[in-house]
């Protein structure tokens, strides 16, 4: 049988684990309300990293932590500084809208 116009042999790759381990999906739902509202905020900002989708996003990982759905872990661990969205800068100027703060 003719093999003509087959991809031939395939590499084979090693999936890779996420960094952070695995985690159990939400099958029941139990942070599925936070988690439409954080993509809504992000739908409707167009993916500026904005404080109110910020603290969407820590709200939603604070559900799955509650609810034994991912590890227990500190939030400047995640990416989140402790109050930084309520901080000013040291000389008193908010950062630039859509700047990264994590």
């Amino acid at each position: 049988m003719s093999t003509f116009g087959s991809p031939g042999t395939l590499p084979t790759t090693k999936p890779t684990p996420p960094q952070r381990g695995s985690f159990p999906l939400d099958h029941d739902g139990e942070c599925k309300e936070v988690m439409m509202s954080y993509l809504g905020c992000i739908k409707k900002v167009k993916g500026v990293n904005e404080d109110t989708c910020r603290m969407l996003a820590k709200s939603y990982l604070s559900c799955r932590m509650e609810r034994n759905l991912m590890a227990k872990d500190d939030f400047k661990n995640l990416g989140f500084k402790e109050d930084a969205i309520a901080k000013q800068d040291d000389d008193g100027k908010k950062g630039v809208k859509g700047e990264l703060h994590w």
